[in-house]
């Protein structure tokens, strides 16, 4: 009984795992050119120059020719990765030394890594910690639910390994703020908490107290997608009796007072999840 109802879950696993392998043998010509324009980059100069830092990425998969796959293409890219195969190992991994961002799957042997991730979101030591789903649930309520649980992004299997290394280069590269002082600034964005101004390209901004506040947390959390409800409670408060529309009406006084004329609009729409700032879309 039990072998015969595990047939479709293997079927899928070894389609995917496939599906991975065809994708390799066109990826690994562009992942090794790109590991070589990283590595030429990060050669010490004639006078002794230091080497870039290497990002790190941590993999939790336990299906290993996928973990595997999925070392392989970030390795050639340049990242320092490590594996996990449970949401146990991961956790050890942690504790040991945090990684720039976290690939996680959602079906894990012993806990599922939406869990893990509202875990490690409610931990002032890694709620900062960028994370990208790893999924072959493709519906949009669980795409949802993996962004609302504390995921940056999400991605359903199969999929390709030179967007997956795409994907978490782009995230690296929002995920930083540069905190000076009281001084939050991302791109051109530039917000003051001490003197409660903010400006863009060195504009000043006409911004209310409520846009204020929700400006600070896009800041705080650049590229990361915020719900409704999430939003409310940063912003407004657990306890606040506002309206979710609310939010809608704020966000807009807010893109109209940080779009100035001829700049792109900062403020992501992601449709049946919320708002982020980011600068890739």
């Amino acid at each position: 009984m039990s072998g015969a109802a595990d047939a479709p879950a293997h079927a899928n696993a070894t389609g995917i795992g496939i599906a991975f392998a065809l994708d390799a043998l066109s990826f690994a010509l562009s992942a090794w050119t790109l590991s070589r324009v990283r590595l030429s980059r990060a050669e010490p100069a004639a006078g002794g120059a230091r080497a870039a830092v290497r990002k790190s990425v941590l993999i939790v998969e336990d299906e290993r020719p996928i973990r595997e796959m999925i070392a392989y293409g970030l390795r050639r890219a340049g990242f320092e990765v490590r594996e996990a195969e449970d949401c146990r190992g991961a956790r050890e991994q942690l504790a040991d030394r945090q990684p720039d961002l976290l690939l996680l799957d959602w079906m894990l042997p012993d806990m599922s890594g939406l869990e893990l991730a509202k875990l490690l979101k409610r931990d002032e030591d890694t709620r900062e910690l960028p994370i990208i789903m790893l999924t072959a649930r493709a519906e949009e309520t669980d795409k949802v639910a993996g962004l609302e649980g504390g995921a940056d992004d999400y991605m359903t299997k199969p999929f390709s390994p030179r967007e997956l290394v795409a994907r978490v280069a782009a995230i690296l590269r929002r995920m930083r703020p540069a905190l000076a002082g009281q001084l939050l600034a991302y791109g051109d964005l530039e917000l003051d908490t001490v003197a409660h101004k903010a400006r863009r390209a060195g504009h000043l901004l006409q911004l209310g107290p409520t846009e204020f506040r929700l400006l600070r947390h896009f800041l705080e959390h650049p590229g990361r997608v915020f719900s409704r409800e999430r939003l409310l409670d940063a912003v407004w408060g657990m306890d606040s009796d506002i309206e979710l529309r609310t939010v809608d009406v704020h966000i807009r006084r807010l893109r109209k007072a940080v779009n100035l004329t001829g700049m792109p609009d900062l403020i992501r729409t992601v449709r049946s999840a919320g708002y982020a700032l980011d600068l890739d879309k």
